[in-house]
């Protein structure tokens, strides 16, 4: 296929043995953008000659990565694979692959990786000193064989200077709807996934496991607007009229409507984000109760200490 110009290429390189969910499912949302008008190409490659799924899954004719002609603007994510097959002495990339990637990134082309597809994008060397995440099961593992990375836990997905890298399978599909926000706006982005029935739209900084996305399974685009906002501005004044601003809502339909759509109050579900961000902040031993007070919103030291000890 020819490329049009100014049309951007979303590329899914599929290693052996890799995972199906991964690349079908985020690649199921670029699809769906494009039914629904988004001037996209999307391509597959890889860079073997035979390929199965984890489960053994056969798949087709697959190009091969030379033939494909990335450019600025484009994506290239890497899928992920069986584990330990992608952790053995058997998997080994050849060097003109790592090197496709590396001229790729340096072009300009955006370059990713789902869960432990990043031990493939680490051999690169492009995650050298740069801010990255993978599944939680590996994390320490991941920084223990590449300790130039920044490896970050128990958070979704996260950029940094062009690469972004995610975490399980899952993280595959909210990596594809924040590329997709990116290039578009956010309400082609919720149109596309409500139309999948997306229910639970993650953003990158969520923990891989996190009560609060408990209440993000509704189809609210105002509400998860607020939502997305809390989680990220929770050291800021929070006030019902702005709130109900972001949702476009007025501030008493906004409260009726936050209470219906998550089964919690306004209030309650701060409260849910104060006490996870407080247990996360816990961990950093360099910070001071102040500075975690001040880093959830909290007027007090009191106050955090009593949110601490309430369950």
């Amino acid at each position: 296929m020819t490329k049009k110009t100014n049309t951007r290429q979303l590329i899914f390189v599929i290693p052996p043995n890799a995972n199906l969910f991964d690349f079908a499912g985020s690649a199921q949302v670029f699809h769906e953008a494009k039914e629904q008008g988004l001037d996209i190409i999307i391509k597959f490659c890889t860079f073997e000659n035979k390929l199965t799924t984890s489960t053994k899954i056969p798949l087709g004719k697959i190009e091969n990565f030379k033939k494909i002609k990335a450019e600025k603007g484009d994506y290239i994510f890497i899928t992920s694979a069986d584990t330990k097959f992608v952790l053995s002495q058997k998997f080994n990339p050849s060097p003109s692959f790592l090197n496709w990637i590396v001229k790729c990134y340096e072009i300009g082309a955006t370059v990713g990786s789902f869960c432990v597809g990043i031990f493939i994008l680490a051999k690169t060397g492009l995650l050298n000193n740069k801010q990255c995440t993978t599944h939680f099961n590996y994390t320490q593992l991941l920084q223990d064989l590449y300790p130039q990375t920044k490896v970050n836990e128990n958070i979704i997905y996260i950029e940094d200077k062009g690469i972004i890298t995610s975490a399980g399978a899952t993280s595959g599909i909210d990596v594809a709807l924040y590329v997709l926000n990116k290039i578009t706006n956010d309400v082609f982005t919720s149109k596309v996934a409500r139309e999948l029935v997306i229910y639970n739209r993650r953003n990158g900084a969520s923990p891989q496991k996190n009560i609060a996305l408990e209440y993000r399974n509704h189809v609210h685009a105002g509400i998860h607007k607020v939502q997305n906002w809390l989680q990220e501005n929770l050291n800021k004044p929070v006030n019902m009229p702005d709130l109900a601003e972001i949702a476009l809502m007025s501030e008493r339909n906004f409260t009726r409507v936050f209470k219906k759509e998550t089964q919690l109050t306004v209030n309650e579900y701060i409260t849910i984000l104060r006490k996870e961000k407080i247990n996360e902040l816990l961990k950093k031993s360099n910070l001071t109760r102040e500075q975690i007070a001040n880093q959830c919103g909290l007027q007090s030291v009191r106050h955090l200490i009593r949110l601490m000890h309430d369950n």
